[in-house]
């Protein structure tokens, strides 16, 4: 397993530096805003990969909370874990892009609102994982996962319903033609990098949360089992009945 696991860091590692190459390198400049518009490589793939992984999260949490399966559970975490690590990513990127090309940091339109919404959602979500106590803890995270993605179709169509100061997509959208194909192709190489980098850390980390899983499963067996054991049976001297305390 580990030769494996290495063939495909070093894969990844490989193509998120091809992927670096192209956005940084070989795609031309942006006429209008110059070299600080590289961050759009980064900026936009990483919210896809985002909306990925919320989309497993959320189709997970849908068959935990139909067959209470703790291997749905899992991978629902690994998915919410790791998509906001790139959520995070984004909202870091879009105020470094759009301080020199808005002149302003932030801007409480529709995109930018509801993406930081959406990133309060799965911390929140992460949250109620990590510290509430009880056997319910993840069914109610399961439901708030599901009621949470909702944000996510809010987020990717905002800019198409309301005016806001983020511009328009450059893919399945109205300026799809303008898009440079040098441009079109670091865009795509970048996403898939990021895609198979967040597999890979989705894959590890359910791998985790499935051995803490079972090490927990394994102490409640054990202290049920220690519980049954300290319930001897003593002896009554006057009666010589076995009285089971």
């Amino acid at each position: 397993m580990k030769p494996k696991l290495t063939i495909v860091a070093l894969g990844t590692v490989a193509l998120l530096g091809y992927a670096f190459y192209l956005g940084m390198f070989a795609a031309p400049t942006e006429a209008t805003m110059g070299d600080v518009q590289r961050i759009f490589y980064y900026h936009v793939p990483s919210a896809w990969t985002a909306f990925l992984c919320f989309f497993a999260n959320f189709a997970a949490s849908i068959v935990y909370l139909w067959k209470r399966g703790q291997r749905a559970d899992a991978f629902a975490v690994a998915a919410a874990e790791v998509g906001v690590v790139f959520c995070t990513v984004v909202l870091l990127t879009g105020p470094l892009w759009a301080r020199p090309v808005w002149g302003i940091w932030w801007t409480w339109d529709a995109r930018l609102t509801s993406t930081l919404i959406l990133w309060l959602i799965y911390v929140s979500y992460l949250l109620l994982r990590k510290f509430a106590a009880g056997g319910q803890t993840p069914l109610l995270a399961a439901a708030l996962a599901v009621f949470g993605f909702i944000d996510v179709p809010i987020v990717y169509l905002s800019i198409r319903y309301f005016r806001t100061q983020h511009p328009q997509p450059v893919i399945a959208g109205g300026q799809g033609s303008g898009l440079d194909p040098a441009m079109a192709k670091a865009l795509v190489v970048n996403w898939l990098a990021f895609m198979v980098l967040a597999g890979i850390v989705v894959a590890l980390r359910y791998r985790v949360e499935r051995l803490r899983q079972q090490v927990e499963e394994e102490y409640v067996l054990r202290e049920e089992s220690e519980a049954k054991n300290e319930a001897p049976a003593s002896r009554a001297p006057e009666t010589g009945r076995v009285i089971t305390s």
